[in-house]
């Protein structure tokens, strides 16, 4: 979604190394840990790189065997076509020093051409927000939050997808929409740029993970400054076949700040998710309110086990016998006491010289010279 106008947290991990995957992956454990920050690096507003301007990095995701990191750009084709891009962070254990773009891809549609623009096909523009590698396929993973426009000039409605491409960004195969994600001109369904923020694998990669970031229109009101009870979805899918197997609710917190004037826009929801295991993934929730420069971030360590699969329940408010997902704080960004900007993404990175894992989050700046486009590393300290 895009804004509109702890430096300590326990971390329950333990570490498993996949040769045969060369992906790091983490479970929860009984083992505590620590957050540490290593240190922030931001890349300059409109860093133009190869014909292209950068911002708007939405999700990022480490490839370990290539020692480098995809990152999706939210660009709806406006300023450059649909794309994303390859980079190298330069840290270790005591310093953060840089990120060098390293390359970037065009985003395909199925018959092989670049995705258009709003003014060019607004109907097939996307809006991509997630990305992960696949390192036992080699291939990427991406989402994007479709389109609902609906007013007395225009009405364009556009699903939001899932999809699978190479990593030269062809195109390969969608994951399927349940129904009750189709965007509609009425109010039911997903809300505008308010659904699929972040996805993720399972060690293994048998299932992909997809987290809505608001609540759809039948499952209840959005996330306010008290406790509205707001609940959205994560999708659990077959990563071999597509298909969904399972949904799960999850409860917003409220959002953090009132915004200024009162009716002015704001927000709370899940900006990306990082799948531990098989029941257990962090989820990064962002807060914002118009007048409050800084972005509340939260991320919690959340457990489906128990939580009831909702698949058939069309509305979480008229059906109300339901477990939803638990969730703890692992980490308050704000009480780093720096500026937050809009953080959607999270990886786990290298192994640390030290032997420790590092951990990686990203801002969007949404090409905004207001907003920054930042990279935190932490180490995980045992």
């Amino acid at each position: 979604m895009k804004k509109y106008p702890l430096f300590l947290g326990i971390l329950m991990l333990f570490f498993i190394f996949s040769c045969s995957t060369t992906r790091k992956t983490a479970n929860t454990g009984k083992d505590f840990g620590q957050l540490k920050l290593i240190g922030q690096y931001n890349v300059p507003f409109n860093f133009p790189y190869k014909g292209t301007l950068t911002g708007g990095l939405s999700g990022i995701d480490y490839d370990a065997a290539a020692g480098q990191y995809y990152l999706i750009c939210d660009d709806r084709s406006a300023l450059n076509p649909a794309r994303f891009y390859t980079a190298k962070l330069y840290f270790s254990d005591k310093s953060f020093d840089s990120v060098q773009f390293t390359a970037v891809t065009t985003l395909l549609q199925p018959n092989g051409n670049a995705y258009p623009n709003s003014k060019t096909n607004a109907a097939l523009t996307p809006d991509p927000e997630a990305l992960r590698y696949n390192a036992k396929k080699h291939c990427l993973v991406w989402s994007s939050e479709g389109e609902r426009i609906v007013n007395e000039k225009d009405t364009i409605v556009t699903n939001p997808g899932v999809y699978e491409i190479t990593t030269d960004g062809r195109y390969i195969d969608a994951f399927s929409l349940p129904a009750q994600f189709r965007m509609q001109a009425t109010e039911n369904g997903p809300r505008r740029n308010g659904v699929f923020e972040g996805l993720g694998f399972t060690p293994g990669y048998k299932y992909t993970y997809v987290s809505l970031e608001e609540p759809r229109y039948e499952d209840g009101p959005r996330a306010d400054i008290r406790d509205t009870t707001a609940y959205t979805r994560i999708i659990k899918y077959n990563s071999a076949t597509r298909q969904p197997v399972a949904q799960y609710a999850y409860k917003l917190e409220p959002v953090a700040f009132p915004a200024t004037p009162p009716n002015a826009f704001k927000v709370n929801g899940i900006s990306d998710i990082m799948v531990l295991s098989d029941k257990k993934m962090l989820t990064i929730e962002r807060s914002f309110s118009t007048g409050v420069k800084d972005c509340t971030i939260k991320v919690f360590i959340t457990d489906l086990t128990g939580a009831t699969d909702i698949s058939r329940v069309n509305s979480l408010q008229t059906d109300t016998h339901f477990k939803p997902a638990t969730k703890s704080l692992l980490l308050d960004f704000s009480s780093l006491g720096k500026y937050i900007d809009n953080i959607e993404g999270v990886t786990f990175g290298p192994v640390l010289p030290n032997g420790h894992q590092s951990l990686v989050f990203v801002a969007d700046n949404n090409f905004s010279p207001l907003e920054e486009n930042q990279f935190f590393v932490f180490e995980i300290v045992p």
